[in-house]
């Protein structure tokens, strides 16, 4: 009993207590504190609300589903509206339509360019949606969702429009309501460049 009684004492002195590394410790505080960082800068992003109107829109790329590359950075000089849509939204059905009928009013001029962003939806869906509404423009899927985060949307659909210049001229949350609707917007931004 004696040796069972020393070893237990000599297994509990504090020279042999275990340290943790300071480089563990400060590692593992770096990684907190950028953790910490990146809730406050989501928090932060998620209540500035929608992209306001007169504010520079800042380029992004939209590659469409036949693998067509577009930037916005390219437009420069044009009216772009984007429509943000998805084949499982019921209300952008009511405005697909009258969307297409726009795009082939102003195509001929080419001062206006129409580009769908597809949110969070998947391929086939996508496309049995432009088939049945025999949509034309460009349209891409945004499955990281980084341009709707650019835009802060808040769902399906919304429409936003930028002058010749970038800068945000024209947002219509929910669905445009008639051609007329979608002609008289874009109009109205062509007056006020």
């Amino acid at each position: 009993m004696d040796e069972t009684t020393e070893s237990i004492e000599v297994s509990e002195t504090p020279d042999e207590k275990r340290h943790v590394p300071v480089w563990v410790i400060v590692t593992a505080f770096a990684v907190l504190l950028a953790f910490l960082g990146l809730i406050y800068w989501g928090l932060t992003h998620a209540k500035q609300g929608p992209v306001s109107l007169g504010q520079k829109v800042p380029g992004f790329d939209l590659v469409t589903f036949d693998g067509q590359q577009i930037s916005t950075d390219d437009l420069a000089g044009k009216v772009v509206v984007v429509n943000f849509w998805a084949s499982w939204c019921t209300p952008c059905e009511s405005e697909a339509a009258a969307m297409e009928q726009a795009w082939q009013m102003y195509k001929p001029g080419g001062q206006v360019v129409f580009l769908g962003v597809d949110y969070v939806d998947t391929e086939p869906e996508a496309m049995g949606y432009l088939q049945k509404y025999n949509i034309s423009y460009p349209n891409g899927p945004d499955l990281r969702t980084s341009i709707s985060q650019l835009f802060r949307i808040r769902g399906v659909p919304e429409t936003y429009i930028l002058d010749a210049d970038g800068h945000l001229a024209s947002i219509q949350i929910g669905p445009f309501q008639s051609l007329d609707e979608i002609v008289s917007t874009i109009e109205g931004v062509l007056q006020s460049q």
